[in-house]
């Protein structure tokens, strides 16, 4: 059944709002069912932060008390049944740089400090590394080979979508581990939907220039020389242009912006705000 504090877009319900070890936390059942994978996306719930980053805030940069995160990321790392030390954070700048995570990177951004930047994805064969990256309104992008057990995670803000860092992600994961895309499960995250994502009419230029014959399927233009994009299916076609089978593609139905009281959103709180975060990792 869905959730009575979530609005969804859509009728079906492809994610559900779990509580594990105390924390609210969003995961897909289809994910569930790989059983060398652990996975979440958080919520607003569960954490300890106060104000407009309440309560669970996993940004260091947004002027949250440093303990209050670290405490969150705590109860985090209980959901994932992992150490804080495990941890590996992204760098995001909306970029397509993907990096390779081994356990020598495990503690990054968390309990030592980053020896990159301009990291928005994250890959890995290794278990027990958390990957994690952390959204406001952007996709998440869960990628799982589940024949050569290997993962990625990555940040697609419109930058990043227009550049394809899905397929770029995958084209890493193939380069190191020998990843097929048709061995891929690939989720979509809760991020903002088409209704709720205004676009100016240069962005929407940049969207009809990328994804030709895709234009109908991804913009709708509105009166003010305004445009509505749908990253949900533009990042589908994507996944679809890198090899995925389509049925392995999984949709999200929650909207950050549609539903600010549980997950943040840039837009709805106008940038007064945390972050929430989405966690993979090899069991």
């Amino acid at each position: 059944m869905p959730s009575p504090d979530l609005s969804f877009c859509g009728t079906i319900y492809i994610m559900k709002k779990e509580t594990i070890n105390g924390v609210p936390v969003l995961v897909y059942p289809e994910l569930e069912k790989l059983d060398f994978i652990k996975h979440c996306f958080s919520t607003r719930e569960g954490g300890v932060s106060s104000g407009i980053f309440e309560s669970m805030n996993l940004s260091f940069t947004r002027g949250d008390d440093e303990e209050n995160v670290k405490e969150n990321f705590h109860r985090i790392a209980s959901v994932m049944e992992e150490a804080v030390d495990n941890f590996v954070l992204s760098e995001q700048t909306h970029t397509t740089n993907v990096y390779v995570v081994t356990k020598k990177d495990a503690g990054i951004g968390l309990t030592r400090p980053k020896p990159y930047t301009d990291v928005d994805g994250l890959i890995t064969n290794e278990p027990n590394l958390v990957l994690s990256c952390f959204f406001a309104d952007c996709v998440p992008l869960y990628i799982i080979d589940v024949k050569n057990k290997a993962i990625g995670l990555s940040h697609s803000g419109w930058r990043g979508t227009a550049g394809r860092i899905g397929k770029v992600t995958i084209e890493k994961m193939h380069e190191e581990y020998g990843t097929n895309p048709e061995d891929l499960i690939c989720a979509i995250g809760p991020s903002i939907c088409k209704s709720c994502y205004e676009i100016s009419r240069d962005v929407a230029e940049i969207f009809t220039e990328e994804f030709k014959g895709f234009e109908d399927r991804i913009l709708e233009e509105k009166p003010n020389d305004k445009f509505l994009l749908d990253l949900w299916e533009t990042n589908k076609i994507v996944f679809k242009e890198a090899g995925v089978k389509e049925e392995n593609i999984i949709l999200p139905n929650i909207c950050t912006c549609c539903n600010p009281n549980l997950l943040f959103s840039h837009r709805a709180s106008k940038g007064k705000r945390g972050n929430l975060g989405a966690f993979l990792c090899i069991k």
